[in-house]
């Protein structure tokens, strides 16, 4: 873009193709009353830990939509079952070490992922995996409220789970192409 100055006045000097690029794009940004959350329900039974966990922060966060808007919850809602029945890879079930502190001294507590899947909360292995994948603000705190967590011995009864209501739809997403790959690898062995 020229300018040319005559006098105290500017004079833009446009050619063909600058006129072009002076068309402005417009970035989509969704409005709170247009985002309309879906269920879906994901089946961690077999599934790795961290793989699951990825999948979940992906689909609460919102960035699988096209109307992905980062300042406001746009996600959809996620019901996990069988969450004490999930897989880790390695030795990380007795590597992994989940530590929290009573604010005394000499007060560090130590759990080690076999301890939490055996114990009385196994579901908070996989809770905790995803809020370290969301953001540690507000709207991270928002996000978190989006996910439901239930272990088989909460509802033994497969496809129940109290939220029958809002008509949950399975995932389809990467997280069943992972359990196809570990049945046909069971199968050839």
């Amino acid at each position: 873009m020229g300018y040319a100055w005559y006098g105290l006045r500017i004079l833009k000097i446009f050619d063909k193709q600058e006129k072009a690029e002076r068309t402005m794009m417009k970035t989509y940004s969704a409005k709170a009353a247009d985002l309309k959350p879906q269920w879906y329900v994901i089946d961690a039974e077999g599934q790795v830990l961290g793989r699951v966990a990825s999948q979940v922060a992906q689909i609460l966060r919102g960035k699988h939509k096209p109307t992905f808007t980062p300042h406001l919850q746009s996600g959809d809602f996620v019901i996990v079952i069988n969450a004490d029945k999930i897989a880790v890879t390695g030795k990380r079930l007795d590597q992994k070490v989940y530590y929290r502190h009573s604010q005394y001294p000499g007060g560090l507590k130590k759990t080690t992922l076999r301890q939490t899947l055996e114990g009385r909360f196994p579901e908070r292995a996989l809770t905790h995996a995803v809020r370290g994948m969301v953001m540690h603000n507000r709207l991270g705190r928002q996000i978190m409220s989006h996910l439901k967590v239930y272990t088989s011995k909460q509802y033994p009864n497969y496809p129940h789970h109290p939220h029958q209501a809002q008509k949950p739809i399975p995932w389809t997403g990467p997280e069943a192409l992972l359990k196809r790959q570990s049945t046909e690898a069971a199968e050839q062995s």
